[in-house]
């Protein structure tokens, strides 16, 4: 899986905003990147959620720590 398609899978799957270390650990654990395949997994986690907020596909809540921007206007469960 790109380092694209398994932040956002991370994002997906969980309901709250997570630290950009917390998402690459979840994306590791789960099998979405592979190490081997993606060289410098921290840099690539890093750029892509870089791009993903200039996209304004995902949001910052605070430093470091993001959630997808369509849950932004959700209603709280």
């Amino acid at each position: 899986m790109e380092p694209r398609a398994a932040v956002l899978a991370v994002l997906t799957e969980e309901p709250a905003p997570l630290h950009w270390t917390r998402i690459q650990d979840l994306a590791l654990r789960r099998g979405y990147l592979d190490p081997f395949a993606h060289p410098d997994v921290r840099r690539q986690v890093q750029t892509t959620l870089r791009t993903l907020l200039r996209e304004g596909v995902v949001a910052k809540e605070a430093k470091g720590v993001y959630f997808l921007a369509e849950r932004a206007g959700e209603p709280e469960a």
